[in-house]
């Protein structure tokens, strides 16, 4: 991991006036980009070998990763930036300057006249790069591959190192090498090898596989933890309230003086520290949620009261009538009446919500430790897809629009994800494309490439050259019959792989019930959504297959249940059947002998959005 980095400008006239200093913004970006969570340093110094040689060994001293310089590196009387670095540092590493030289040549032929210098002094890494933006830039590029590796095989960090390795073999290899032989496409199935599982035997398998997630921790502040799920109980350790509080705006008494007139000693608002005990025969003025006087054990409400006696000035109340005779502890919350000291506010395994933390800020808590679910990467595959920025559709191109859905969609229920791409459809691509997702995620969720083309590719491609268990290959729904669902060893980790059809509704719904199921159960919850009877408004032809239907739910009636609009077409490729969809309908397979379902009947309904009343 890169904890510091320092950008140094070189220059004269950059030293004089820091505004005209371009090339080391420009390199300060590149490097936050590339290591976001580092410290970054940056100095200004003009031409002078001994300020040079001294900013260095100040920086290296200081135990930083990696310096980066610009400027000072040509031919001209002042530029002596390379001699202060040989000076400095106790290691050359020529090939990087010769890499410099040899990829800026590829520009201009004055690169021959850069004396770029890189080394090593102690643990930090120093490499000088031209003083202008654009060589600036240009030439980060060429280090950057190797800047991690380089700055890990320093500080002997050996995990990374062999992790680093590993992804760069496999990088190496993958784009030339797959097991999957696509030349014999007339040989390729005609049927699915695949057999097509019920849905309820596919959730089943989700549930259990997914369940094998080890389980890690990890501390967050409150504030962060909404959603999270809780590693273990959290218990009060205080009461709630820690002193006797009254319930309204009143008068403290004692209750054994029953009605009559009291005498008026004092005023307690909510925050006050009562200090005198109430004795026979008085009151305290009070306010809801101030702490009681010692001695009193009841209060007696505005309304159940009279002024008798006041100050000239009608500021003080001197004396009151009680009207109604009280009963101890009325009006009151005694001691933990809320919360007894060591009760469970939030028990292991629950998720936080508002409230828990609204009851855990009361209670005294900073942070919560909670359950870490896995990293999960999302990847679209297809030759046809494009990038959504890119303004101008290429030929029988189409923009990729599973990626930004499926971010959007994990997020709205609380799960990040890495942007891994689009793959191509070819074996080597996918080999590749695949390892790197699982470089750096533990859930790999795919669309396209699972059903019967001669380039849906996936699935071979996990069977041969990954090794994986495919736990299921079809299942009987729709939309979404070639969901397959996997897993694979990969770097000595359990991977899963959720490989879902292309379509986009066929992705979102398939992403609800499977990919989104198995992420709670990682947490601890309960993977299944929840489930309601409802009416359809109107009639509905049956498919062949369950069908999982996107709708909307009207729970504005007056009617003891409520009512589900299924959203349009529901073809799988038209996405505009999911927006606004607060429920999947799930809708029977058709039989000869019950062909559509009727208005009016009664279907099962998942909630996987939020229920709301309908416009009016």
């Amino acid at each position: 991991m890169i904890k510091a980095v320092a950008v140094i400008t070189v220059s004269d006239t950059c030293f004089k006036d820091n505004s005209k200093d371009e090339s080391g913004p420009a390199l300060c970006h590149l490097v936050k980009k590339l290591f976001p969570d580092s410290n970054l340093h940056t100095i200004i110094v003009p031409d002078e070998r001994e300020m040079i040689e001294r900013e260095l060994k100040y920086f290296c001293d200081s135990n930083l990763d990696l310096i980066l310089t610009t400027g000072g590196t040509g031919l001209s009387p002042r530029d002596v930036t390379p001699e202060a670095t040989k000076v400095v540092i106790h290691k050359e590493i020529p090939s990087i300057s010769v890499a410099l030289t040899l990829e800026s040549l590829k520009k201009t032929p004055m690169a021959m006249l850069s004396r770029s210098v890189a080394g090593l002094r102690d643990k930090t890494l120093i490499v000088n790069l031209p003083g202008s933006k654009k060589a600036v830039l240009e030439c980060f590029e060429v280090i950057k591959p190797i800047l991690p590796h380089a700055i890990a095989l320093v500080r002997n960090e050996l995990s990374e190192v062999r992790t680093i390795h590993d992804s760069l073999q496999f990088s190496h290899l993958c784009p030339h090498r797959s097991n999957v032989d696509i030349t014999k496409i007339a040989l390729r199935p005609r049927a699915s090898p695949y057999s097509m599982i019920e849905m309820a035997e596919a959730c089943k398998i989700v549930d259990s596989v997914m369940g094998q997630w080890n389980e890690m921790l990890e501390i967050v502040p409150l504030d962060q933890a909404l959603g999270r799920v809780v590693a273990q109980p959290l218990r009060a350790k205080e009461p709630m309230p820690p002193f006797p509080a009254s319930v309204k705006d009143g008068y403290a008494c004692l209750s054994t003086d029953g009605v009559g007139p009291r005498k008026v000693n004092a005023a307690i608002t909510a925050g006050d520290a009562p200090t005198t005990p109430l004795c026979m025969g008085e009151c305290v003025r009070i306010n809801t949620g101030a702490a009681l006087p010692a001695g009193a054990d009841c209060v007696v409400q505005v309304e159940d009261t009279k002024l008798l006696l006041a100050s000239d000035d009608g500021v003080t109340e001197l004396e009151i009538e009680i009207l109604i005779a009280p009963e101890p502890g009325q009006d009151v919350r005694p001691v933990g009446f809320d919360i007894a000291m060591g009760a469970t506010l939030v028990d292991k395994g629950e998720s936080i919500d508002a409230a828990k933390i609204g009851v855990l800020a009361g209670a005294g808590y900073q942070s919560v430790t909670v359950r870490v679910g896995p990293t999960v990467a999302l990847m679209s595959t297809g030759n046809e897809l494009q990038e959504p920025s890119e303004l101008k559709l290429r030929p029988a191109h189409i923009r990729d629009s599973n990626r930004a859905m499926l971010s959007a969609l994990l997020k709205e229920h609380g799960y990040q994800s890495i942007d891994c791409g689009i793959c191509r459809d070819s074996p080597e691509e996918l080999v590749a494309g695949i390892s790197a997702a699982l470089t750096k995620a533990d859930v790999l969720v795919c669309t396209g490439g699972v059903s019967m083309g001669e380039k849906d590719l996936l699935k071979p491609v996990l069977l041969n050259d990954f090794g994986a268990t495919l736990h299921y290959g079809r299942v009987r729904m729709k939309p979404g019959k070639p969901s397959t669902f996997a897993t694979c060893q990969f770097e000595g980790k359990t991977k899963f792989i959720f490989a879902l059809p292309g379509n986009p509704v066929s992705a979102y719904v398939c992403c609800l019930l499977f990919v989104i199921r198995g992420l709670r159960v990682c947490s601890g919850k309960r993977g299944s959504w929840p489930r309601l009877r409802a009416k359809l408004a109107h009639g509905v032809a049956l498919d062949p297959r369950p069908e999982y239907a996107r709708a909307d739910i009207d729970v504005s009636q007056d009617d003891d249940m409520p009512t589900v609009k299924l959203l349009g077409n529901q073809c799988s490729s038209r996405l505009l059947s999911a927006c606004g969809a607060s429920v999947l309908v799930e809708l029977p397979a058709a039989s000869p002998a019950h062909p559509r379902l009727p208005a009016g009947a009664i279907v099962p309904a998942l909630v996987t959005g939020t229920l709301h009343n309908s416009a009016v």
